[in-house]
C-alpha cells in the first residue's frame, strides 16, 4: 500500500517519540525515503510539518535535526489542548447545539465506526482516520462560536504533539495502534452524546480526559522505547 503524506507523518512522529529517531539525529529526504519506502515528497512534507510542531529543527545548509524535546513539554502542550476544547464543548452546549453541528459530528463517529468494523488497522486506516479526527475536532471549535478558542489553538499547535493532527503510528503494532485509536473514537463518542443530552460539563471532562488519553498514549510509546533505532542522515 502506498503511503500517503500522514502515513507518512505519523510513523515518524512515532519514531521520534520512541526514540528509533534519536534527539540530535540528522535527518535527510533520501535516505529517510529509501527507509520508508515511499519517494521524496511526502517526506519532505512531513519534514516541514514535524518542524512546525516543534519535532525538527531545520539545519542552516541542508537536512534537519531531531529537536530536544522534554516530556513537560508534551504534557503542557497537550494540556493546555484539553482545556480549550473543553470549554469549547462546554459553550456549545450553552449556547444551544445546532442541529447542522450534531448532523456533522454523527457523519464523522458513522465514518469512524465503519473505519473500525474490522479489527483491524494499516496506514490506509490511519490516512482516513487523520482526516475523520481532524473534521471532528474542526467541527467542535467552529461550533462554540468562540474566535479566540480557534486562535489560542492555532498558537499552541506549534508546540510538541499539541495538534489533534499529530497522530502517531507504528506499522509494526497493528494490535496496539488499532485499540488506541478504537479507544478514542469511543471517547468521541462519549462526547457527543454529552453535548446532545446538554451535559456541558461533563462534555468538558470528557474533552479534557480525551487530551490526557492523547498524552497518556505518547508516554507509553516513548517509555516502551524503540523497536530498532535507525540513523537517517
Amino acid at each position: 500500500m502506498k503511503k500517503d503524506k500522514h502515513a507518512v507523518l505519523s510513523i515518524l512522529r512515532d519514531k521520534i517519540l520512541s526514540g528509533a529517531l534519536a534527539q540530535g539525529d540528522r535527518l535527510a529526504e533520501i535516505p529517510t525515503a529509501e527507509l520508508l519506502g515511499v519517494s521524496r515528497t511526502p517526506v519532505r512534507i512531513a519534514f516541514r510539518a514535524l518542524e512546525q510542531e516543534g519535532l525538527l529543527t531545520k539545519l542552516p545548509r541542508r537536512g534537519y535535526q531531531v529537536r530536544q524535546i522534554t516530556n513537560e513539554e508534551i504534557a503542557g502542550s497537550v494540556e493546555v489542548r484539553g482545556v480549550l476544547e473543553g470549554l469549547a464543548v462546554r459553550q456549545i452546549v450553552e449556547k444551544g447545539l445546532a442541529a447542522a453541528l450534531l448532523t456533522t459530528l454523527k457523519e464523522c463517529l458513522k465514518a469512524g465506526d465503519e473505519l473500525f468494523a474490522e479489527r483491524t488497522f494499516n496506514e490506509a486506516k490511519i490516512q482516513a482516520y487523520v482526516e475523520i479526527n481532524r473534521q471532528f475536532h474542526d467541527c467542535l471549535v467552529k461550533g462554540s462560536q468562540n474566535h479566540a478558542i480557534a486562535t489560542a489553538l492555532q498558537i499552541n499547535e506549534h508546540l510538541p504533539m499539541a495538534s489533534v493532527n499529530a497522530l502517531v503510528f507504528n506499522p509494526e503494532q497493528t494490535d496496539r495502534e488499532y485499540e488506541r485509536l478504537y479507544y478514542a473514537h469511543q471517547q468521541h463518542h462519549a462526547i457527543v452524546q454529552a453535548i446532545a443530552a446538554g451535559q456541558g460539563a461533563r462534555a468538558e471532562a470528557l474533552m479534557k480526559e480525551h487530551a490526557q488519553a492523547a498524552l497518556n498514549s505518547y508516554q507509553q510509546i516513548a517509555a516502551s522505547g524503540p523497536s530498532k533505532t535507525i540513523r537517517t542522515g
